[in-house]
């Protein structure tokens, strides 16, 4: 009986021409595939958003001047809520393209209820920005989206100025783009760096209320006007509204910088 042995080959196959281009597309679009994974992942997102919305406040110029019309919507958002919340008449909302905002009140000229009302709107960015970084901590980037659409709307019933309607028509638009058309691979990015820019946005503009109080510039800023209802000197109001918007600062980041630690 003739044995035959079977000799397997050491030597590889060589594929075909095609096999190989297809080989190198799925190598290619896998190491695609794992920088963007990577790219996505909480820890980065973090740092690259946190880095851009620090340097956002603290450069100044066109990109500040820009970004601050978020502010000047929250804020004049905080005065308005904290009206309707003390039983006060909301009458209307301006924004105007200096950056700067008036929120109109009808009730007691006095009081509490004024008074939280005057108090509301310098700390109303970082608190907003304490939310978010709550939501964004617990993995709700939905909900966030969710509230600024409603923010949004509620500011928009109460305009009263052709600049404050474009303004916020506009802030709409790119939620819109960023809620409904964008790849949900863009959504927590942009809510990353909508938390952190409220968060640190809410510092610079107490700065600048300082600046122009020494100048004699704003004496019927929010701060000059708590003086007024209540007695407080009003350098002492802006000393109370930074302690609030960096102890939210503090806090946010904490649970916005919980996936590094982890």
């Amino acid at each position: 009986m003739m044995r035959v042995l079977a000799v397997s080959s050491a030597l590889p196959v060589r594929p075909a021409a095609g096999d190989l281009s297809g080989a190198a597309a799925a190598a290619d679009t896998g190491a695609v595939g794992a920088a963007l994974e990577q790219a996505n992942t909480p820890s980065v997102i973090t740092l690259v958003t946190g880095g851009v919305a620090l340097l956002v406040v603290l450069a100044g110029g066109t990109p500040w001047r820009l970004a601050r019309n978020v502010v000047t919507i929250v804020h004049e958002a905080g005065h308005a809520l904290a009206a309707v919340l003390v039983g006060r008449r909301l009458r209307s909302i301006r924004l105007h393209s200096d950056t700067s905002g008036v929120t109109v009140s009808r009730g007691r000229p006095d009081g509490p209820g004024m008074a939280f009302t005057a108090m509301a709107g310098y700390v109303a960015p970082s608190v907003l920005g304490l939310l978010f970084a709550s939501l964004v901590g617990a993995d709700l980037i939905t909900a966030v989206l969710v509230l600024i659409a409603l923010l949004l709307l509620g500011v928009l019933v109460m305009v009263r100025n052709a600049y404050g309607v474009f303004s916020v028509v506009a802030s709409a638009v790119v939620l819109g783009l960023v809620a409904l058309v964008a790849p949900t691979v863009v959504q927590a990015p942009f809510v990353y760096l909508l938390t952190w820019f409220l968060l640190f946005g809410g510092i610079r503009p107490l700065v600048e209320l300082q600046v122009k109080r020494r100048l004699g510039q704003a004496r019927d800023s929010d701060a000059d006007q708590l003086g007024r209802l209540t007695g407080v000197p009003p350098v002492l109001w802006v000393l109370v509204f930074g302690v609030l918007t960096v102890s939210c600062v503090i806090a946010g980041g904490l649970w916005l910088l919980q996936p590094l630690a982890s």
